[in-house]
């Protein structure tokens, strides 16, 4: 089945609705601007229920369906956007300085909204569908928020579905596969104290940029010779801040990165060897070394049964051949994965395009995969209140 002739027609009123969006950048949980649009759309779209302030600054719309009582099933979108500086050019560019959407989220809640209109004119399932606009997914672990607001229960979602733009897909192409589709994640800051003095005489101090790049050095040999290879690990250093001068030795050091893992166990591995690794190279230079190691979103672990139903619902839009059933795990994070601890479910990547990259400051989402996401929403939505 190919796109909905209504998802077709929505798509220059979504597309401006998504332009407006990305035109206000909102930040985390700050994303009172967005809110209230979402909450202004699903009022003039005659929801039965929509309720602000879930997980903070979260929405919550309830369609219930004309073919009687059933299940509940909700769908997920993010709304925030994150600290960069755009430089597309668009008319419908950032108008806050620093601001942007540089992932699409713009982009996700305005094909929700869209599908929530579709799905509050038809309600043509049995049951209720919740859609669900979550706030803070880029670092702040908005979607944690929402579940431990008692969103699952108080809504009565019995199933959760998520989906996110992915460039370099092509449009009109999914892609997905059951169990690990994204990475848990960890953070690290490690400070180093050595003694400072004179760069001429490296002799009378204990050099704590000598002792990081040890570290660096020596994180890497915990991916490549600690850690079973069939398995995924990454540890990046990402930040190394030390010294003032060009003649000083400086006092103290410090570097910080993220762990990224499919398996929770390799994290617990990746985390004992670091501290090893960091009393080792302490004991060696005479230096202090501090470790904080911070676990961060866990693994987006799709549930079997639902990926495969997604990827019936994903294949009956796009047609055969348009939708990866077992696509490369990708490392980065997300934090739909609370919303998959708390109920069983999927997350689906939907092709963005030959466009810049995720978190790229001329990444701009298009607007033609808009009439693909509504299609998806709502069969998915109709189809799984039918089972």
């Amino acid at each position: 089945m190919p796109i909905l002739n209504r998802a077709a027609e929505l798509q220059e009123e979504v597309a401006g609705w998504r332009r407006e969006l990305h035109t206000m950048p909102e930040l985390l949980y700050d994303v009172h601007q967005t809110a209230a649009f979402v909450e202004k759309k699903l009022k003039e779209f005659g929801l039965d229920e929509v309720v602000p302030g879930i997980g903070r600054t979260g929405v919550v719309g309830i369609i219930r369906g004309k073919k009687g009582d059933g299940a509940t099933v909700g769908l997920r979108a993010d709304m925030d956007a994150l600290p960069l500086t755009e430089i597309t050019g668009k008319p419908w560019a950032s108008k806050t300085p620093g601001k942007m959407h540089a992932c699409g989220h713009d982009g996700h809640t305005a094909m929700l909204l869209g599908a929530a209109k579709y799905l509050s004119e038809t309600r043509n399932f049995a049951g209720t569908v919740a859609v669900i606009f979550q706030p803070a997914e880029e670092g702040g672990a908005g979607g944690l928020a929402m579940v431990n607001d008692g969103m699952m229960d108080r809504f009565g979602i019995e199933r959760v579905y998520g989906m996110h733009n992915m460039p370099g897909l092509p449009v009109g192409e999914f892609a997905t596969r059951p169990g690990a589709l994204m990475a848990g994640t960890a953070e690290f800051t490690i400070n180093i104290e050595g003694r400072g003095g004179h760069a001429a005489q490296p002799n009378r101090t204990i050099d704590p940029i000598v002792v990081g790049t040890a570290l660096v050095q020596a994180f890497q040999s915990i991916v490549s010779r600690s850690a079973d290879p069939i398995e995924s690990l990454v540890i990046s250093v990402t930040k190394f801040h030390a010294g003032d001068a060009y003649n000083v030795i400086p006092q103290t050091a410090e570097i910080a990165g993220t762990v990224r893992m499919l398996d929770p166990d390799m994290g617990k591995l990746a985390e004992k060897r670091m501290k090893e690794v960091c009393d080792g190279i302490a004991a060696a230079h005479g230096a202090k070394i501090d470790m904080k190691f911070d676990w961060n979103y866990p693994v987006t672990k799709n549930n079997a049964d639902e990926t495969v139903f997604a990827i019936d619902i994903a294949s009956d839009i796009a047609g055969a051949g348009k939708v990866n059933p077992s696509t490369p795990p990708v490392m980065g994070g997300e934090d739909f994965s609370y919303m998959l601890e708390a109920r069983p479910g999927a997350f689906v990547f939907i092709g963005n395009g030959d466009t810049a990259g995720l978190h790229h400051p001329a990444y701009d989402f298009n607007d033609e995969v808009i009439p693909h996401g509504i299609s998806y929403w709502v069969k998915l939505a109709e189809t799984s209140l039918a089972r």
